[in-house]
Formats: C-alpha cells, structure tokens, sequence
C-alpha cells in the first residue's frame, strides 16, 4: 500500500493512527537531533519527524533526501507541539518509523511554491513540475469543477452532449485556419474547427433540439494574455427559441456556476445595446466596476477658436474623481506620452483640474476662460473640486477606442477595481455588418449565418452603403468586468435569407454554394428557428478567478510564439512524411 491516507487529509481526530503517506518531497529541515521533512501531494502537506534518537539510520537516509524526491513513509501521528495555523494539517505531524524512496529527483530548475523563483519560460519548458504547484493545481481543478457544474445544468436542461467533427472544411471568413494535409485526397486540406457552429446549426435541422458541447476550437491568429491558438468552448444551441430563452437560459448558467463556486449571488444581468455602450463607455465590452462614463462635449467645446476642438469630429471627457491634486504637470505628461504611444495612437491629451482650494487650471486654458470651465463642471462633467477631467478629440471611432483605453488605465492607477467584484452585462442590437476598409466591403460582425433583427431584414440588399452600416443583428454577448465571456445569435433558418446574406457579404452565387451549399442545403428540409451561443470555457475560468491570463488554467498552454517548449512543438516532420502528405514531391532520393 502505497498510501492510507493523502497528504491533506489528517487531523487531530488521528492522533495515534498508524498511517503511510506518499508523495513529493516539499523541503527537508536537519536540525541535528530531529530532521523534518514536508511531505506534499495535490491535496495538502503533512509534516513527517525523524528522530535521531529513535531511529539514527532512518534519520541520516531522510537528510539525504534532495527536493522532489518521491517518497513513501510510514509513521505515527501526533500532536505538534509548535502548530501551524496556516495549514490544514497544522495541528499533527508524523512520527516516522520507515522510509523508502520511489524516485530520487534532480535539483528543480525552479522553486515548486507558490512564490516561485521561476520565469514564464523556464516555468513552461518544465510544466510538470509547474503544476505541481499548489496554486496551479488549483486552477486546474477549477476548470474540471466548473466543467462538471456546466455539464450538470445543461443536462437538467434537457441538453444533449454531442461531439461534432475536428477535421473539417476550410472557410476563407473569420480568423485563419489551422489546416491538416490529406495522405488519401492528394492536394486536398482539412481544416480544424475555429467553433462547430455549422455542425450544431445541422443538429437543430436533424431535430436535436437542445445541444452542448465542452469543445475544443482552433484559430491561427496573433496572441495574447487571454488567447491561445488552441482554446475551449462551451458551444450551446437550441430550437424554437427567441433571444430573450436564450438569455435568460445563460444567464441561468452563468448565475449558477458562481453561486455553486464561487459562493457569489450575481444577481439579474442588466442589458445595454451595443450603440448604448460606445456612446457611454466607448467599448462592446465595458467594465462597470466603476463609473468614468464618457461624456460627449463635442458641440459645446466648439465655438472658443481653440481648432483642435472645432475642427474635430468627436469630442469626448471622463471625470477622474478625487484625482486633480494627485497628478501634477509631470504626471500629466507621462500620461500624455503613455497615451500617445503607437499602441495607443492618441495625439494628445486635453486636461482640466478643479483644484480643492476651488481654483481650475487647464491645459486649454488660453481658450476657455474660468467661468467657462466652471460652468462646464456643473453642467456638463457634474464634477466636483478635487476632481480630473480628462479630454480626448478626433475621428469618432479611433477616439472612442483610445478614451477606453484611458478610462481602463486610470481606474488601474486610482484603485477604483475592488478585488472579488463581479459585474456582469449583456450586451445585445449589435450591427450585422462592418465595413473593412482594407478588402472595400462588409464582413459580418459575429458570422455570416446571424440573423438580422425582424425589423431590418427588408432593408438587406435595398439600401446604400449607410443603410447597410445601420442593419442590426439578433446577436448578443456576455461581459463579465470588462471581459466578453461570450457571443451568439439567433441565426437564420431559411435558404433564400441565407443566399441574401452571401451576397450582401461578397460572396458570389458559386462561392456560397462551394463553401456553405451543404448548409443552405439542409435548410431546405424543415430547418426550425434556432439560436445559440458560445462562452470562452479558459476565459470563464480566469475571469472567475480574477486573473487576466488565461494560461494558467491550461493544462499545457502554448507560449506568445504559439509555440509549446515542453515538448518543442511545432516541428518539423520527416521528409517521407511529406512526400507520403504530397507536400513535397520534388525530394531527392537519399542514400
């Protein structure tokens, strides 16, 4: 017996017992007469005493023992003398009576704790032993917590968990695809699924009514803290459905895998639509952990011959509360270099303090006289004195962008995020269509199978390019602090609505056919009207955790090069590997 009790397990209630324990070896302790060994496994860290005194060989082999050693010891439990509070194990410790060790362990290239001494690299080429920190084996038990606790309410739904293809058909919309040659079809490519949502369109045609999946997806895109190349799903759709069942049935999800985890009561979800949002907030995702609403100025800036102002689109302020006497002319300009920075892109940054001592300056103050600006802080910023306004100006869209990203920072710098605070939105109404200035035509704002709202669908196809702009789509998203959680629509359902939506995208007639016929096919056998959505499964896990990268609730995540440096992946392969995939047909023979 390897064991007859985990390493997390005993309490006083076992004093006495005789007990094995296995695991890995925490840190070792000699201290002449007595050496302590902390002795770890996934559920905990029990403390095991050699005495030299009892047993002057079993003590001489545990100080030999090195981190991470596997090893298996028998023992008797008992009272510590000097208990350790912060542990569940606190109060015992082990006697030990034998020793052996399973595997001898080289010195690790990092400290397995918590607080680890270890990089993000060094950390990802020795993952193993990463997990074996507590903090990373924590989230990985979350996600399989919360993984179960999803499946557990959709099937109490009445969902069905069906498993769709990984090796499908590559289509040019959306992210890039990862693709996989075909050895039997010469020249012919699979392509891993970016999400399965064709398939469990199909499934609503084949009458399966309600069906989830926990999936894996695949896109080839650029990375970042909460994207990988490779990522999970919750992948859902219903039939016969509007968007207000498929609110509420998420929301029911959402709602209850924070109150069976997390012990938080999230309440109702308020909704906003999306125009609603970029006016107040600048972003389809906004945080609402805090205030700093956007303020439009730009028609009562106008007027002053101040022309940065006049001659702007799109004038627009946040009100900083408390902040004017926190940030001096210096800080000011950081902030102002921070914000012109390329990633940023912002030209510059108008300022207005209402100082405590009921005195205003500005950086515009050669324009705008005090009475002015004083009028504007009641009337316009409803601020008060101690309070920072902050301005930016020019094109709408790009300014929007770059006054969300202000807001964000300075509800960073100000502490105005409080820790376990969990705000939640839908999002709804968003446009069906945006325009790429690049290719000079429309692309679907989700994907090209979401439904325009009843009320548009007329207008498809018979308006001019501003009227196309102003379609909107039955599609909505989930944010939860700032993080889209995750996205759907009701999709369309009929072939002719579905042919329309291929051309009002580009698509020619042959095109659609080549791509989508099978689709457009089945809808012509009784498709019901069906809708769904998607979560990000890894994103879910962070944000519920309050942690911002998704990395470290996957199991073996790639790195910011898509690369895997555990096992060295991607590689390259052998060369009769390619001539056998007809990749490269032109290879020499070889000796």
């Amino acid at each position: 017996m390897y064991r007859s009790h985990n390493c997390g397990e005993l309490r006083s209630s076992h004093i006495g017992q005789e007990v094995t324990l296995s695991g890995w070896v925490q840190i070792g302790r000699d201290l002449g007469g007595l050496t302590f060994v902390d002795l770890r496994d996934r559920y905990g860290i029990t403390q095991i005493v050699f005495n030299m005194d009892d047993n002057a060989e079993l003590c001489d082999q545990a100080r030999k023992l090195g981190r991470e050693f596997v090893i298996r010891v028998k023992g008797t439990v008992n009272e510590r003398s000097n208990k350790n509070a912060q542990r569940p194990t606190g109060n015992i410790e082990i006697i030990a009576s034998s020793l052996e060790i399973l595997n001898a362990s080289k010195v690790p290239p990092f400290i397995v704790e918590e607080e680890t001494d270890g990089g993000d690299d060094i950390r990802m080429q020795y993952r193993y032993l990463d997990i074996r920190r507590p903090n990373v084996q924590q989230n990985l038990i979350f996600r399989s917590q919360l993984a179960i606790a999803t499946r557990k309410y959709l099937s109490d739904l009445g969902f069905i968990e069906v498993e769709t293809p990984v090796l499908i058909k590559s289509t040019p919309e959306g992210a890039r695809d990862f693709v996989v040659p075909s050895r039997m079809n010469p020249g012919e490519f699979y392509a891993l699924p970016q999400s399965p949502q064709t398939f469990k369109q199909i499934l609503m045609v084949a009458g399966m009514d309600k069906y989830f999946q926990i999936v894996k997806c695949f896109r080839d895109e650029d990375l970042r803290a909460d994207r990988q190349p490779e990522f999970t799903q919750i992948d859902c759709e219903m039939s016969f459905v509007t968007q207000e069942d498929i609110l509420n049935t998420f929301e029911g999800l959402t709602r209850s895998v924070f109150k069976d985890l997390k012990q938080i009561d999230l309440g109702k979800f308020p909704r906003m639509s999306y125009d609603e949002a970029m006016q107040r907030y600048g972003s389809d995702k906004p945080d609402l952990r805090f205030d700093m609403e956007f303020i439009d100025i730009s028609d009562r800036v106008k007027g002053y011959d101040f022309k940065v102002f006049d001659e702007s689109e799109y004038t627009v302020a946040i009100v900083a509360k408390g902040a004017a006497d926190k940030y001096s002319n210096k800080d000011i300009k950081k902030l102002t270099e921070w914000m012109q920075r390329p990633q940023v892109g912002a030209k510059g940054l108008v300022n207005i303090k209402y100082l405590a001592n009921d005195e205003v300056k500005s950086s515009i103050g050669k324009f705008y006289s005090d009475d002015v600006l004083n009028e504007w802080k009641t009337d316009v910023f409803t601020a008060a004195q101690g309070d920072l306004v902050l301005i930016l100006t020019g094109e709408k869209e790009k300014t929007q962008k770059q006054m969300n990203v202000l807001r964000l920072e300075m509800a960073d710098r100000l502490g105005l995020i409080k820790e376990g605070d969990f705000k939640p939105l839908w999002v709804v109404d968003f446009p069906l269509l945006e325009w790429d200035e690049e290719s000079e035509r429309f692309h679907a704002m989700h994907h090209p199978f979401t439904s325009p709202k009843q009320e548009d669908m007329d207008r498809m196809l018979t308006g001019d390019h501003e009227t196309m702009k102003s379609l909107r789509a039955d599609a909505y998203d989930l944010v939860i602090n700032g993080s889209e959680i995750g996205g759907g629509s009701i999709r369309i359902h009929d072939r002719e609505l579905q042919s329309r939506n291929f051309d009002l995208l580009g698509f020619t007639k042959e095109e659609a056919e080549d791509q989508f016929g099978f689709l457009m096919g089945a809808f012509e056998y009784g498709a019901p009207p069906h809708g769904g959505l998607a979560f990000g499964f890894d994103r879910l896990c962070a944000v519920m955790n309050g942690q911002s990268s998704i990395r470290d609730f996957i199991a073996f995540p790639k790195n910011s090069s898509g690369r895997d440096v555990m096992i060295n992946s991607p590689s390259l392969i052998d060369d009769q590997q390619l001539v056998e995939l007809n990749i490269a047909l032109d290879l020499k023979d070889k000796d």
